[in-house]
């Protein structure tokens, strides 16, 4: 057991040791949180404590898998321990209880997508104009009702009087109708029919009570009103809680995070041990300096100081351009002549506040051969092509799900337009059953004329696939229904970069069913446990460590993560801190803004680059933006400031609309020399089997002849002569270039 403590910090053993009741661990950015809890974990179970009875909760599931594979390293018996989320904790509790409350166990899971059609469709049929409200409005308004728990019933009985709240109660009420009879849950009935669940069924909860003696939580800040809730369910019998989290990176206010529920933990718990974890080993004493100074102006916060015996580190560098182009060149620049040095792609992240900011920056990169992979667009399992053959599925495994059911049944076109759809959709509701079983009584639905035989062939399709379900595998049933459907032939009859782009997506899709189901230890439920998995997984769980590409992402997608060598782009008032926050009466706004500026900071090892632009093009004109008024919190002796010497010689200003908002006229030439492509180091990964003169085949298009190679970042730039499509410029490695 010693040993098991060896390689902790004074605080850290404290924490593993306190194994009773309520423990609050605050812990810094960097303070090795993850060592602790997995640490504690194997300390439980040495001490005696059933694996079976131990529950660690986090918020993705990529932090839950990395947990699970250290707490197994440490002790072998750490397999038998749930670590979860909290939305996977509880479809694991649904799946075994939710018809105790009107739902079947093989529930659809809704994304967001797939609740704003929904919603719209609602709106549609209450002849609610999208002018008046807008359905993303609606579904935000009813996920914060859901993560107060509060009911479609309680939230009509209290908007009296707000003719605007009355149409979203009318909404609300039909969407959780809908959802019912569809049988199925969206993101936040996740946790809020679990409450339901617990709340009317004492037996149940006893049971989970009983199950989960020993509770950890990871990101305490970052939980919201309905996760506390179940958290507090859950341990209210035995009350050994113990909660991780750092109220100096609380950034999700937006989306329900409650920073009151790490504030308030000892008022909640009586008697709750707090132990501190200051101790930072992942940045420079510069870097947690500058995080220091800046986050000890907020007021809502436990008093903390994170320390290191890390170097020094070099001094932050501060860098003023002209404009956002130059900016983005400073960046990209910067990147290659660290390329030089030794550094790899993988070890920089470029962070800012808003997604819009990212466009010029990929733009540059690019243009400069750059590798880079963008976070927070859109989700693989988002892609139009995932979703419908994931429409496909859910349809099998739950014949009830009309939304599923509305998006496949002309995909591709078979010729069943929106009129047919409503046709079929208003038999249903008036014979009150689902609308798969009206589509098998389309001979019976008044009104289709000639499409009753393209509705009749599509029901006897849906019919086939949920035959061939019970025997085939998930990977040889996707392949079954693309050939079937004739979704794959559709897209090679486009004949473009974007359907072959989709073609491969979907056979990366395949790829992910195989791997699935040689990990899958229960056949019978492989399906249900397959949607169940991908419904629930995050853009950021996607990440690849392993990938040497340049990360650019939000502030908010980087928090958990660590880089060499870190930019945050756009530092400046109106941007970083938002225009919102800075008008807001609310000074927890502003004070949000400080954290998120905080977390940015702590995510740099090495070196932290912070760039700002006199002039940006924002919305269609350039803006002129102060420096971010947060530039004042980081002492001077920390920074290394540069300005660039190439200033505009002279401006004409057009003022529209504000005087903080205009479009420069520029009376001088650019200086295209700043643009100019550098040398490109040759990639580290890529080895080729062809040189210029052989000849190499193509997927698509066949024999060429190569022309030239030239590096290009992460890939090699290979330009080839095909003898009916002339020359092109292909990537080596992407387009899997082999010698003929």
């Amino acid at each position: 057991m010693d040993k098991l403590l060896d390689k902790l910090n004074n605080m850290q053993k404290e924490a593993v040791l306190q194994t009773e009741g309520a423990v609050l661990l605050l812990a810094g950015a960097g303070s090795g949180k993850t060592r602790v809890l997995t640490h504690r974990i194997a300390y439980l179970i040495q001490k005696g404590v059933r694996p079976f009875n131990i529950l660690a909760i986090t918020f993705t599931n990529k932090a839950a898998k990395e947990m699970k594979e250290r707490v197994t390293n440490i002790c072998e018996e750490g397999n038998q321990v749930l670590v979860s989320t909290f939305h996977s904790l509880c479809v694991r509790i649904l799946r075994r209880d939710i018809d105790k409350i009107g739902y079947t166990n093989r529930f659809t899971i809704y994304d967001a997508d797939d609740a704003e059609r929904l919603i719209k469709e609602i709106m549609k049929e209450y002849k609610i104009n999208d002018d008046l409200l807008s359905p993303k409005s609606v579904i935000n308004e009813i996920s914060r009702q859901k993560d107060k728990l509060i009911t479609a019933t309680t939230y009509a009985q209290n908007v009296s009087g707000d003719f605007r709240k009355k149409l979203i109660a009318d909404i609300y009420r039909a969407y959780e109708d809908r959802l019912k009879s569809n049988n199925s849950l969206d993101f936040d009935d996740l946790i809020f029919k679990t409450i339901q669940l617990f709340a009317n069924n004492t037996d149940v909860l006893d049971y989970y009570q009983e199950r989960f003696k020993y509770i950890m939580v990871d990101e305490y800040q970052d939980t919201s009103t309905s996760q506390y809730t179940l958290v507090k369910m859950l341990c209210n019998k035995y009350k050994n809680i113990c909660v991780v989290g750092d109220d100096d990176q609380s950034i999700y206010g937006w989306r329900g995070a409650d920073i009151n529920n790490i504030l308030d933990f000892e008022k909640d718990f009586k008697g709750a041990k707090v132990i501190k974890l200051e101790q930072n080993y992942r940045s420079s004493k510069v870097i947690l300096d500058a995080a220091n100074s800046v986050i000890k102006n907020n007021f809502g916060r436990k008093d903390k100081s994170l320390w290191t015996e890390n170097n020094e580190g070099s001094l932050i560098n501060y860098e003023k351009c002209n404009s956002d182009k130059e900016e983005a060149n400073f960046i990209a620049n910067t990147i290659l002549n660290k390329i030089k040095d030794g550094y790899d792609y993988k070890d920089f992240a470029i962070l800012y506040r808003t997604n819009s900011l990212s466009r010029i920056l990929e733009e540059q990169l690019v243009f400069l051969s750059i590798p880079y992979k963008l976070y927070g667009g859109v989700n693989f399992y988002g892609r139009k092509e995932i979703k419908d053959i994931i429409s496909y599925l859910k349809i099998l495994e739950n014949p009830s799900d009309d939304i599923s059911l509305k998006r496949i049944i002309n995909v591709p076109k078979r010729g069943i337009g929106d009129a047919s759809i409503l046709k079929a959709s208003e038999y249903a509701q008036e014979n009150n059953i689902s609308l798969l079983e009206a589509l098998a009584n389309a001979d019976k639905i008044e009104g289709l004329g000639r499409k009753t035989k393209a509705v009749s062939d599509f029901y006897s399709l849906i019919e086939k696939f949920i035959e061939k379900s019970k025997s085939l595998s998930i990977a040889d049933l996707i392949d079954y229904i693309l050939e079937e459907t004739g979704y794959i032939e559709e897209l090679r009859k486009e004949d473009t970069e974007e359907a072959y782009g989709r073609i491969s997506n979907l056979e990366e899709f395949v790829s992910k069913a195989v791997e699935y189901e040689e990990n899958i230890e229960n056949e019978e439920e492989s399906l249900t446990s397959f949607l169940e998995e991908i419904s629930l997984v995050a853009d950021i769980d996607n990440m690849e460590e392993g990938d040497n590409v340049v990360t650019l992402m939000t502030l908010h997608s980087s928090k958990g993560l660590e880089f060499p060598v870190v930019f945050i782009v756009g530092f400046e008032e109106g941007i970083f801190p938002t225009y919102r926050a800075l008008t807001s009466p609310n000074p927890s706004d502003i004070e949000e803004e400080r954290r998120l500026l905080y977390v940015g900071i702590t995510r740099a090892k090495q070196e932290l680059f912070i760039t700002n632009a006199k002039s940006r093009l924002q919305h269609g004109r350039y803006i002129s933006n102060a420096p971010s008024s947060f530039f004042k919190e980081i002492p001077t002796h920390l920074l290394n400031i540069k300005e660039k010497e190439n200033k505009p010689k002279s401006f004409s200003f057009k003022i529209e609309e504000s005087e903080s908002s205009y479009r420069p006229t520029p009376k001088y030439k650019p200086n295209i020399a700043a643009y100019t492509k550098r040398e490109i180091p040759a990639p580290k990964n890529v080895v080729l089997d062809f040189t210029v003169g052989d000849m190499v085949r193509h997927f698509k298009f066949g024999v060429g002849k190569v022309l030239k190679i030239d590096p290009a970042g992460a890939d090699y730039e290979v330009t080839i002569e095909f003898e009916n499509l002339g020359v092109k410029k292909l990537m080596a490695n992407l387009s899997k270039l082999k010698k003929a």
